[in-house]
């Protein structure tokens, strides 16, 4: 028995994968991305079917600069296209774009077509979806500490409490993530949101981001539902707390 809804409220996505997939099938790396900016798609669908209010992705790490230049570009154009041919659609389906992440190293153009998405799916309600992008979870900290200090001149760095440093967060406006998923079969969370994760459930599975479709989800989403979320406490304080809700 849990305190908290059997249905995350929000989750954040690891889609990890697209180039093992393409391998395995003896095709180019970056046909995995293509197929893996399809799922995208797919699962946004999924979960504004199923009520889910807010859907975080890991599109492109910090880190991932150091991938192959010719795969970096790829990611990049598939950005701009996903920008060009699915905010429409997403858009007339209540669907909220944001994204998060140091942009200043995105090109102009897609600086400037991200601020247009967001600007136009600015009042949509059904779905929340955020695209971590050039995004790491120390660097998140880092900018929320130079932020809180630039708004908080004199104030000594001892004045600093955990619920100032999240309001300078990226996500400041979203709840932290009840559900982490990982495809790809790795068992980390690589640099994502790492304030923001300090409870949240993880579940990792090993199927390749292509192939994480609807079926996938429902099986994360039941598994979810199984889980006890303590936050600390105890079994029987959290059975205690329940059963004075009900």
């Amino acid at each position: 028995m849990t305190t908290e809804p059997a249905q995350p409220q929000h989750i954040a996505i690891i889609m990890d994968g697209n180039g093992r997939w393409a391998k395995k099938r003896f095709l180019p790396r970056t046909v995995g991305h293509v197929k893996g900016a399809a799922g995208v798609r797919r699962i946004v669908k999924a979960c504004a079917d199923r009520d889910i209010q807010y859907l975080t992705l890991f599109a492109f790490s910090t880190e991932n600069w150091r991938r192959p230049p010719e795969e970096v570009s790829t990611l990049m154009d598939l950005f701009v296209q996903y920008l060009q041919k699915e905010m429409a659609d997403m858009s007339k389906e209540g669907v909220r774009l944001r994204v998060i992440g140091d942009r200043s190293a995105f090109s102009a153009d897609l600086q400037a077509r991200i601020a247009a998405a967001e600007q136009a799916t600015a009042h949509n309600t059904t779905l929340h979806l955020t695209v971590a992008a050039n995004y790491g979870g120390q660097w998140d900290i880092l900018q929320a500490s130079r932020a809180w200090q630039k708004a908080n001149p004199t104030l000594s760095i001892h004045d600093l409490r955990e619920q100032d440093l999240a309001a300078y967060l990226s996500t400041a406006d979203l709840p932290d993530p009840d559900l982490l998923i990982r495809t790809g079969g790795e068992s980390r969370i690589s640099n994502f949101l790492l304030w923001q994760m300090a409870y949240t459930e993880m579940y990792f599975v090993d199927d390749y981001w292509p192939d994480f479709d609807e079926a996938s989800l429902t099986k994360a989403l039941t598994w979810f539902a199984s889980r006890v979320r303590r936050f600390g406490r105890t079994d029987d304080q959290v059975a205690n707390a329940a059963n004075a809700a009900s």
